[in-house]
């Protein structure tokens, strides 16, 4: 992994996030050593911007997507700021800095932000990412989404040469006993072609899942609502397609498809918290159709390197995404006119459509090239709806949101960057539509305990719309070579989950354009910091703080479903690395640590002091790991130190005990390619998932432990 370690910024900066169309993440050095990180949206070095950054390359990539399996899985495992995964399908609660990432291909969002289904960081298979770039806090680079920071997946590139290019990817892994129900593999392979000023790249995968063990050796319960990981089959095909049109001018074209669906082979076992048993499952036939997801990204991009001696970038995109949740008896689905006994079966399903564009243009100040000017325009449209599979109901009616969002950004060097400042603002126009609806039968209940009470409550629709100035600023000072001192200020937004909120409404005749609940999230991040880059030792300390007045949070309801409730946030924190390339010919040892602190009113008395649960902040955390290379020869050993946490609830239950994982990854280059041995959680220790042991602390069927030990082996060839 890369640290660029950077201050956060929310930056607008122009250039659409682009790939470009190379294979090796090194191709982004400039002639200077500098790093260009395409997340950032300039074509300015990484040095040149008050952001704090990380890139996993390709290289570390690969690693820890063999060790866990999953993108967010490598990303949560390498920074400390970000969240413990729930290892499921569901990303839910998972948070970056405190607050939700916006997950992002070649700078695409992916989320959902009308009715979050948390199923964004499963919409690309990682054979298909060269290179993941993180940059932390509240920003409005990509626009609405990024309150904790972007991860953005840059899709691997055409062959550098004329001629073809081959990838393969043969892998399988193995709970600890090596037993068939534990077994899984993958196949994938990628053809690239390039010849003069054509170049393509197409290709495919198929993973199987099989079900999942604890360290404890029992199979780990299945999430039947939110969907699973373990126990199901994901296919992928993938296609870029370049043409440069003047050695200046390049037009690319870049298809993908996605889709993972569980099997449902097996049912959840409860499990008994209060004798320290974890929910498990095993072998049944689950009612309703398994959950799944789908996600389907076409987009355009066309870039001029030098019109009017600037760089000019246009991009259109249009995705969709297909959301299948598990289905359970709740009173949130009755409705007597269909089932009178109270014992409905219903499951729901999120389906989501994006048109977007952007342009810019970015160009050095003619005369006075110390200075550049980015402008451009940012436009989206999304319709989301939610519907109950069974009954075809309406859940959420479906919403359209509109973004106009027009920005500019300057950068200056001053005393031969000995000084740099930036800045800039962003301009949001944002509307939302919906018609007239009405909710599901239960939220008009007068007597939830009595199903002949339910009727649907009538909601005028509306056009909610909101507009805001964001803005930023940073400076950097370098008063040495390796010496980079730091501070900025930022703001990013969201909206709150409009869905949660218009399907949750119980009072009749409400007026959607009246509706207060719907007011956007509008949240900064100010950071100072400290950074040194000079001979074997890489070394940055940071600290920031983020505020909102008017913030989103997931509350659970009686029912077991999820609600927002506006409260303001406050959080800040400490994040600092170490990396130190020792004497010993091709080792190198490192660390990271990140401790992040949050409250908010939930009493309403007016003063932000309750802890946010886990749910909607991450424990403290410390990294430890070892990298060799020399030769033919790569391993890494990498511990991850979950601190333990308590909250300033009267619920000691939700306290967190805190756990530490070790894993290790060993990979010989042979003449036929790569061969590679992981090994997730090395010791085989059993532990409870952050979520699990913080969250919905009463329930016996959200009690799940974390996964055991488990090996794969892989051979990567490269033709």
């Amino acid at each position: 992994m890369l640290r660029v370690s950077l201050p956060a910024l929310a930056v607008a900066f122009a250039c659409p996030g682009v790939a470009i169309a190379q294979t090796d993440a090194a191709e982004q050095v400039g002639s200077n050593g500098n790093i260009v990180v395409t997340a950032t949206r300039t074509r300015l070095p990484a040095s040149a911007l008050p952001l704090t950054i990380d890139v996993i390359d390709s290289k570390s990539l690969e690693q820890q997507v063999q060790i866990s399996g999953s993108t967010v899985d490598a990303v949560s495992a390498l920074l400390p700021s970000f969240s413990p995964t729930r290892e499921k399908l569901s990303g839910s609660g998972e948070s970056l800095r405190g607050r939700a990432p916006l997950y992002a291909i070649n700078g695409i969002p992916q989320s959902t932000p009308i009715r979050d289904g948390s199923r964004d960081g499963y919409t690309i298979d990682p054979f298909f990412i060269d290179r993941v770039e993180v940059i932390y806090g509240s920003n409005a680079l990509q626009g609405i989404g990024a309150t904790g920071g972007v991860v953005n997946q840059v899709t691997v590139g055409a062959p550098i040469r004329d001629g073809f290019a081959v990838r393969t990817l043969l892998q399988g892994s193995a709970a600890d006993g090596l037993d068939g129900a534990g077994l899984g593999g993958k196949l994938g392979g990628l053809v690239g072609y390039r010849a003069g000023a054509f170049d393509a790249s197409v290709g495919t995968t198929f993973e199987r899942r099989g079900v999942f063990r604890d360290g404890h050796g029992r199979n780990i319960g299945v999430d039947g609502t939110q969907g699973e990981v373990q126990d199901s089959d994901s296919w992928s095909v993938f296609g870029r397609f370049g043409y440069e049109i003047t050695p200046d001018m390049r037009l690319e074209v870049i298809a993908n498809r996605f889709e993972l669906e569980g099997n449902g082979h097996y049912v959840l076992v409860p499990g008994d918290r209060a004798a320290g048993i974890p929910a498990s499952s095993t072998r049944g036939t689950i009612q309703g159709a398994p959950p799944t997801n789908r996600a389907e990204l076409l987009s355009a991009a066309l870039t001029h390197d030098d019109l009017g001696g600037g760089t000019f970038a246009v991009q259109a995109f249009f995705s969709r995404t297909r959301d299948i949740f598990g289905g359970l008896v709740t009173a949130t689905f009755q409705d007597p006119t269909i089932d009178p006994t109270g014992r409905l079966f219903d499951q729901s399903a999120n389906l989501s459509r994006k048109l977007g564009g952007k342009i810019s243009y970015e160009r050095a100040v003619p005369g006075f090239e110390d200075l550049t000017l980015i402008a451009g325009l940012d436009i989206l449209f999304d319709r989301t709806e939610q519907y109950l599979v069974q009954t075809g109901r309406a859940w959420v009616p479906e919403t359209e949101f509109r973004s106009y969002a027009p920005f500019g950004q300057a950068n200056l060097a001053l005393f031969d960057g000995l000084l740099r400042l930036a800045g800039g603002m962003r301009y949001e126009d944002v509307a939302l539509k919906v018609d007239d609806f009405e909710t599901l039968a239960f939220y008009g209940a007068t007597d939830p305990a009595d199903v002949s009470t339910y009727r649907p409550v009538s909601v005028s629709g509306g056009n909610p719309s909101f507009n805001d100035l964001l803005w930023n600023g940073g400076v950097i000072v370098e008063p040495m070579r390796g010496l980079r001192a730091y501070g900025s200020y930022a703001e990013g937004y969201t909206i709150a989950d409009v869905g949660r909120i218009l399907r949750g409404i119980t009072q009749q005749d409400v007026d959607v354009d009246d509706y207060l609940a719907l007011e956007p999230v509008i949240s900064n991040n100010r950071e100072i910091g400290l950074e040194w880059k000079r001979g074997p030792v890489d070394a940055a300390i940071s600290y920031f703080w983020s505020s909102s007045d008017f913030g989103s949070l997931l509350v659970l309801g009686p029912d077991g479903i999820y609600d927002v409730a506006r409260q303001p946030i406050d959080l800040e924190g400490l994040e600092a690395s170490l990396s130190w390339r020792t004497p010993f010919p091709g080792l190198t040892l490192s660390a990271a640590y990140s401790d992040i602190q949050g409250q908010t009113d939930a009493d309403d008395d007016g003063l932000v002091d309750e802890d946010l649960d886990g749910a909607n902040i991450s424990p403290d955390r410390l990294n430890l790991a070892a990298d060799f290379s020399r030769g033919p020869l790569t391993a890494r050993l990498q511990s991850r130190f979950y601190l333990s946490r308590t909250f300033n609830d009267a619920a000691t239950a939700t306290d967190f005990e805190g756990y530490t994982l070790l894993d290790a990854f060993i990979a010989y280059d042979t003449a036929i390619g790569q061969i590679a041995l992981s090994v997730q959680n090395l010791t085989d220790k059993f532990y409870l998932t952050y979520d699990s042991d913080t969250v919905q602390v009463t329930s016996n069927t959200r009690y799940f432990a974390g996964r055991g030990r488990t090996f794969t082996v892989s051979w990567r060839g490269t033709f």
